[in-house]
């Protein structure tokens, strides 16, 4: 069939799709919003991106479709592989309907190959915010199987893109940055971890030379799928440049029968004039949900780093009152719980409230919790087994692994296949009866450690895939069968952090590392994609227990203040002045908890590497809260100018220290005149545009300590 140009526009977002006389629509734009455009303006857009033919090359200039395919020309990567025993290489589609729908917002291409007997199915729309997100299906109309071994979705780079940003990283230090040339050929990321790993990136991105937080034009994608996993950024010798991603599959993976169908997962796409402008429409699309937590993210303690698995009960409950009297409304309680687990190297999988350490059940540490105001949450691993448990003595054939042995051990642990009906039915029904006889309100879901040689062993086959299918209706039917329960998504810190488990749970933790200086850089590229109030940021004790650097109490407090706040630290034993800081950390973030959950999130683009400026401004623009630190000693001295991002050019506001006993910080000589005013009553009034262009002296610190900087909009002038 043949169809009109599409021009799909939402949220300052547009997408243009081509017709194509050999098969799928060429994605011929996707970026800034190009306005209304009348079908002749439509027309004409196509006509002059048309390439011309050129020697060497073949004689139809091959363009990045929907689907690039060999069979349209394009030599690039691939965007379907598979085949029928050997046979049936090089599918061809063709244009069977064009839809488009939600107010010309979403289109529904369908195409068939009736020589390979496939069907393809491509929806890709922009939502409110301007996202882009895409899905793909295909599915065997022939008569014998088909083999799927990759499916990915593709999306068009501006001319302006010349730089790659992405991510690396490892246990204790996730989502550290990188940035390299958009080069001819492929850059390719891939996990094979059977989670995103520790060292994914969350997002990747590319964009004009140099882009910041503040300015060039950049785009960005991200998989929502929890399994393996595959990213490129790929520059063709025709000059065209595009992101793409899909599911990694093992060999055998994905066989489809006659008339079975294989959906990758959502590819989603952000666009923005700097990192703030696109991580916003990723911020905003999260919020738009109907699951999106509404209530207050409730300030957590949790006992890990306080008490390991020393779990007795008059500790506990003094914790709890501790907790309690400084303004905490969750306390969770954390591994080491359960029938037999005293350490790490035993009993994952018996999830049996253990009579030996609690007689009574969970009952007494539940109702003295809950006694004091606090909610009650409860740590899981329930992918996981020891190989020294009761579970896996009983059904070995539950654990995924190869024929005939075990994988490598991971932390003394192996993986509960969720895809083995018997193992899904046991872990729902433990899991439920818990949650069912107890006050249980919130659950953190551990999952601490990558999968390796993750086959079933029924069969043999590779299973990531059935496995987070499996994950994804667990979590389903716990939430639809307790419709109020919390779930955080852990992985070993931050190492299953996307939007597929997001679309299911209510937080992810953010990092196993609570020591702030590495918490800055975590948590900045972190949100991204994820709103603060979706990520676990914590105050841990006086010396990180992952690096060993000792911090101040002010500085641990201020960096965690803008997420879901907690307290991973033993403060039975708080001195005085520590209780008083502390309770006014927390009374500071319950304070300001609604704008900064529901507010805007910038960053500003220091030229300094020491100086770090974030911040968010609430929702309706009447205030912001920023936190100014520096991470080392600083290149200058006095350090120069901090200027302000997000804030209404036109609006006026006053500027003071949000923490007026922390007002004179570092090792300044004098007074710095604006904080000092501030201090005396008579604040600095400024507007939003000499904010952001010129902004304020910034302070003089001592390295590892942070100002919090509250800005108030004045009332407009009649």
């Amino acid at each position: 069939m043949t169809f009109e140009p599409l021009h799909l526009s939402r949220g300052g977002t547009s997408v243009l799709l081509e017709p194509h006389a050999h098969g799928l629509p060429v994605f011929t734009y996707w970026g800034p919003a190009l306005g209304p455009l009348p079908a002749p303006d439509v027309a004409a857009l196509v006509t002059a991106q048309q390439p011309q033919r050129v020697s060497g090359g073949i004689d139809v200039p091959a363009r990045l479709n929907l689907l690039p395919l060999e069979s349209t020309g394009w030599q690039g990567t691939p965007g379907l592989t598979g085949d029928r025993g050997g046979s049936y290489l090089y599918p061809r589609f063709s244009v069977t309907s064009a839809l488009v729908e939600d107010d010309g917002a979403t289109a529904v291409i369908e195409a068939d190959d009736d020589v390979a007997h496939l069907r393809l199915r491509v929806r890709i729309g922009i939502d409110g915010s301007g996202l882009v997100t895409q899905q793909l299906a295909v599915t065997n109309t022939g008569s014998d199987e088909y083999e799927v071994r990759s499916l990915t979705a593709c999306f068009p780079l501006l001319p302006s893109a010349a730089e790659v940003l992405d991510f690396t990283g490892r246990h204790l230090r996730e989502r550290t940055p990188q940035r390299h040339a958009l080069t001819t050929g492929t850059y390719s990321r891939a996990s094979r971890r059977g989670r995103p790993g520790a060292d994914a990136t969350v997002l990747l991105a590319a964009g004009a030379e140099g882009f910041g937080f503040v300015h060039g034009l950049v785009q960005g994608i991200h998989l929502a799928w929890s399994g393996n996993q595959q990213v490129l950024a790929e520059r063709t010798p025709a000059g065209g440049s595009f992101l793409a991603a899909g599911e990694v599959l093992a060999a055998r993976e994905v066989v489809l029968a006659p008339g079975e169908s294989y959906s990758t997962p959502a590819v989603i796409g952000s666009w923005g004039r700097g990192l703030n402008d696109l991580s916003g429409r990723f911020h905003r699309h999260l919020r738009s949900r109907s699951s999106h937590p509404r209530r207050p993210r409730p300030v957590t303690l949790n006992t890990w780093e306080a008490v390991y698995f020393d779990l007795d009960l008059p500790r506990l409950r003094a914790l709890a009152d501790r907790a309690a009297s400084l303004g905490v409304e969750r306390f969770v309680l954390d591994d080491g719980w359960f029938r037999g687990r005293r350490d790490d190297t035993s009993s994952l999988g018996d999830w049996y409230v253990d009579e030996s350490v609690w007689p009574g059940g969970l009952s007494p540490i539940i109702d003295h919790v809950r006694a004091l105001g606090m909610e009650f949450g409860l740590w899981f691993e329930p992918e996981m087994v020891n190989t020294d448990s009761e579970l896996a003595r009983a059904h070995p054939d539950w654990i995924l692994k190869p024929e005939g042995r075990l994988p490598l051990p991971g932390r003394q642990q192996q993986v509960l296949n969720l895809a083995h009906p018997a193992a899904y039915a046991y872990i729902l029904e433990r899991l439920d009866d818990l949650l069912s006889s107890n006050d249980i309100a919130y659950v953190k879901w551990d999952h601490n450690r990558d999968l390796l040689e993750a086959a079933d062993a029924r069969t043999g086959r590779a299973a990531v895939h059935r496995h987070v299918e499996a994950l994804y209706r667990l979590l389903d039917e716990l939430r639809r069968r307790h419709p109020h329960l919390e779930i955080e998504s852990c992985a070993s810190g931050g190492a299953r952090v996307d939007l597929g488990i997001l679309a299911r749970t209510d937080r992810i933790w953010t990092s196993d590392c609570i020591d702030p200086i590495e918490r800055l850089v975590n948590q900045k590229y972190t949100g991204l994609v994820v709103p603060p109030e979706l990520m676990g940021m914590h105050i841990g004790g006086p010396v990180s227990h992952s690096t060993g650097r000792a911090h101040t109490l002010p500085f641990r407090a201020a960096t965690a203040v803008f997420g879901h706040y907690g307290i991973e630290w033993d403060i039975s034993d708080l001195s005085a002045t520590e209780y008083e800081v502390l309770a006014r950390y927390v009374g500071l973030h319950r304070s300001w908890r609604e704008d900064l959950h529901r507010g805007t999130v910038v960053h500003a683009d220091l030229t300094d590497p020491a100086m770090d400026l974030r911040g968010v401004v609430a929702e309706d623009g009447t205030r912001a809260l920023f936190g100014y630190s520096l991470t080392a000693s600083s290149a200058s001295y006095p350090p120069g100018s901090l200027t302000f991002p997000g804030l209404e050019a036109d609006s006026v506001y006053e500027v003071r220290p949000a923490v007026p006993e922390e007002g004179h910080p570092g090792n300044g000589q004098s007074a710095l005149a604006w904080l000092q005013a501030a201090l005396d009553g008579a604040p600095v009034r400024l507007s939003g545009r000499v904010l952001a262009e010129v902004g304020l002296q910034a302070p003089v610190l001592l390295p590892e300590q942070t100002l919090l900087i509250e800005l108030t909009r004045l009332p407009a002038m009649p």
